[in-house]
């Protein structure tokens, strides 16, 4: 084939076809080739790293370590030096007892555009989101200049110079889906997780990670469906849609993999994933066959950019199985009317946590496979052998849950087996900053109180009352009556058995219901009736532990990713003869059986680094679960004057919402110039009001940073994923 000069760009060869090219044109296309270009899309940085890879393939390194040292190490150590920074400020924070201050960091906390369709969104996320969206529009720009220039017609595959430019421009969508690619898995990390190093917890990070998937979808969406539009109107299609060739992209596996994303999407939207969560569950589960297609048709050099997320999240999810093990066993439980439960579950004094934490709970008897997370309701201060959870009843499987519960319950004790349950976590925040105002006003809506319970548990708890605030508002937004059960655990609290550490007033409001002269007085005697199920805990010998410290953690992570850069120069040298290795080096196209050894390597360096865990862990463990006395639930006293008054401080609203706009306004006239917390947990639009509340009520600073007034200061929580 003719042409005066060599079309330079790792995606050719979607347009030409590497036969016809000659010896001497193929040498200039991989000589000039821009590899990683979404990283580093520079003539200059081109020029460098073929410097780079020439002298790393003289050496027992290659250029796969090169690519390790360089794209992936950078991140991974991130995360090691995260964990250990981690570890650091808990102890720091157990050794504080004062309240903070508020700061300017509250400018970038506070909600600064809050939107239905966008949600609720805060100064920093909006930043970072426009610097991310700038670089992969200068990327594209970039790299479309750069074709454009090189553009040249070609006579075999019959295209007109506007259909080469069409082609051009969608085909560089695939580099920016590598680009979401490498963030993808970064936000559902949990005991690697990066983004806490930000203050930000795994349940709140789960929406960075919807956004970045759907970005990823539509660019790979709109390059694999150009690619084909290419190939049908050049009439290529049918020889190069079913091609899996040992050198060069593998068109098969990158359309497979682009079929494969696109039903774990769209299983994941809202409509499927809160209706048929099961399928959403296993569909996701599709995601290692995603993975290893999107490696046989990027090639491994393209891969290590991506490679930090992956495997933080493969490592981060063998330390989860291996923490998760052994099984526990069901303390006891009790049951609420409105089909509302809560599990008493045993722990190890050693285990430590903070409010708001969340753990996921897996019950063999239901399901081997199903995890679910749930909001711890105790605190670890008070509890030093059990933590509790509270289960409102609504879907498949805690549906199962309550049967299961409940048919026990009507058995005699004799007849009464133990129930099994596999315990990950806790994770929650790494300091209790979030707590540390003079006022907390909680936004509850439904179950979202469950992280609340832990709040005031805590609070309850504390001997140091300069940790926490002294008043505490909890608005509560349910739709039925019967939903107020959920309460139960802070039953003492409302009748305000502890002043001496805080003063909490309650607000209820029940929208889906009418009734006249009803007050708390009432729905304590009407919702808090409670069966006990007391079970055999005989059924396993551990109790639940919690994952390793983070700087245990930081260990292995660095222990894993040594091991894998040994495993994969091992392979490459032993397997890939010196003569042939050289050639591909040389010629830098991908190869499938590079790609095996890839994973090959990755997998005996998770295996090494899962088995050192294990040992590690199961010589932590103890056996046996510590007798535990079960605390009989006291009958609630309302005749004393105490109960009355307290009682008395506490309102009842039925068939209306609360007007967000007049409790910040009460509540900042009462405050008096103090500091105040806002915490909302529960629907989105209850969110997006006090989100707007608090943005119209939180002007407290003046251009020099001195607060003039109360200040309120934004935090919005989440009880489900």
């Amino acid at each position: 084939m003719e042409a005066k000069r060599s079309w330079k760009g790792p995606e050719s060869h979607y347009l030409i076809r590497m036969e016809e090219l000659s010896k001497t044109k193929m040498d200039d296309y991989n000589q000039e080739q821009p590899h990683y270009q979404f990283v580093k899309p520079t003539q200059i940085w081109t020029r460098k790293w073929k410097q780079a890879e020439d002298s790393a393939n003289d050496t027992i390194f290659g250029y796969y370590g090169l690519s390790f040292a360089v794209y992936a190490f950078p991140i991974i150590a991130i995360a090691i030096i995260g964990l250990l920074l981690l570890d650091l400020k808990a102890g720091y924070q157990r050794s504080r007892s004062a309240r903070s201050t508020p700061s300017k960091s509250n400018f970038f906390s506070n909600p600064l555009v809050v939107n239905t369709t966008l949600g609720i969104l805060s100064s920093i996320e909006i930043l970072i989101a426009f610097l991310f969206i700038v670089f992969l529009a200068w990327t594209y720009y970039s790299r479309i200049y750069t074709d454009f220039k090189k553009l040249m017609p070609y006579k075999s595959l019959k295209l007109n110079t506007w259909q080469l430019k069409y082609h051009r421009i969608a085909t560089r969508f695939g580099l920016l889906a590598e680009a979401c690619m490498a963030l993808l898995l970064l936000p559902i990390l949990r005991g690697l997780a990066v983004f806490r190093i930000l203050g930000i917890q795994f349940e709140a990070s789960v929406r960075y990670h919807t956004w970045i998937g759907t970005a990823m979808i539509l660019f790979a969406t709109i390059h694999g469906a150009s690619t084909l539009l290419v190939w049908g109107v050049s009439h290529h299609i049918e020889d190069e849609i079913w091609k899996w060739q040992k050198t060069g992209r593998i068109y098969l596996a990158g359309e497979i993999a682009l079929v494969v994303g696109l039903v774990i999407w769209v299983t994941s939207l809202p409509q499927i994933r809160r209706r048929k969560f099961e399928i959403f569950y296993y569909t996701h589960h599709l995601y290692a066959v995603f993975l290893v297609l999107f490696l046989f048709h990027v090639g491994d050099r393209h891969f290590y950019t991506v490679f930090p997320g992956i495997f933080l999240f493969s490592l981060d999810k063998l330390i989860r199985i291996i923490q998760s093990s052994p099984k526990t066993c069901m303390v006891s439980a009790r049951i609420f009317p409105g089909r509302a439960l809560e599990l008493i579950l045993p722990k190890d004094p050693g285990m430590k946590y903070n409010p708001t934490s969340v753990i996921f709970l897996k019950i063999p008897t239901i399901s081997h496979l199903q995890w679910h997370s749930f909001s711890i309701i105790s605190s670890s201060r008070a509890d030093d052998h059990i933590l509790s959870v509270i289960i409102k009843c609504e879907g498949w499987w805690t549906n199962s849950l309550y049967d299961l519960i409940h048919a026990e319950l009507d058995k005699t004790a004799d007849k009464r087996k133990g129930i099994p349950i596999a315990i990950e976590g806790p994770y929650g925040p790494a300091s209790l900053d979030f707590l540390r105002y003079d006022t907390l006003l909680l936004v509850a809506g439904g179950s979202g109180i469950t992280p609340f319970l832990s709040i005031l548990a805590e609070a309850d708890s504390a001997t140091n009352k300069s940790r926490f605030p002294s008043r505490i508002q909890l608005v509560y937004v349910i739709k039925k009556a019967q939903d107020f059960c959920l309460l139960h655990p802070i039953s003492h609290l409302l009748l305000n058995q502890s002043t001496e550490k805080f003063h909490l007033n309650l607000k209820l409001f029940v929208t889906q219901e009418t009734q006249a002269e009803v007050g708390i007085r009432e729905l304590l005697n009407e919702f808090f009736k409670v069966r006990t199920l007391q079970v055999n805990s005989m059924c396993s010998n551990y109790a639940a532990y919690g994952p390793e410290s983070p700087s245990w953690m930081a260990a292995i992570t660095g222990f894993c990713s040594i091991t894998f850069l040994i495993f994969v120069i091992c392979f490459n040298h032993i397997i890939i003869p010196s003569g042939k290795r050289s050639k591909m080096a040389k010629e830098k196209t991908p190869s499938w059986v590079v790609d095996l050894l890839l994973i090959a390597a990755f997998v005996l360096a998770l295996a090494f680094s899962a088995s050192v865990a294990a040992i590690l862990r199961w010589r932590r463990l103890r056996k046996g679960i510590p007798q535990i006395s079960h605390r009989e639930i006291q009958p609630l006293d309302l005749s004393s004057a105490e109960a009355r008054n307290a009682l008395e401080d506490h309102e009842v609203h039925f068939g209306g919402r609360p007007n967000f706009k007049d409790i910040f306004g009460k509540l900042h006239d009462e405050s008096d110039g103090s500091n105040i917390g806002v915490l909302v947990c529960g629907p989105e639009s209850m969110k997006e009001s006090v989100a707007f509340a608090c943005q119209q009520e939180s002007e407290c600073f003046k251009a020099s940073g001195k607060r003039t007034e109360s200040c309120f200061t934004f935090h919005t929580l989440n009880f489900t994923l």
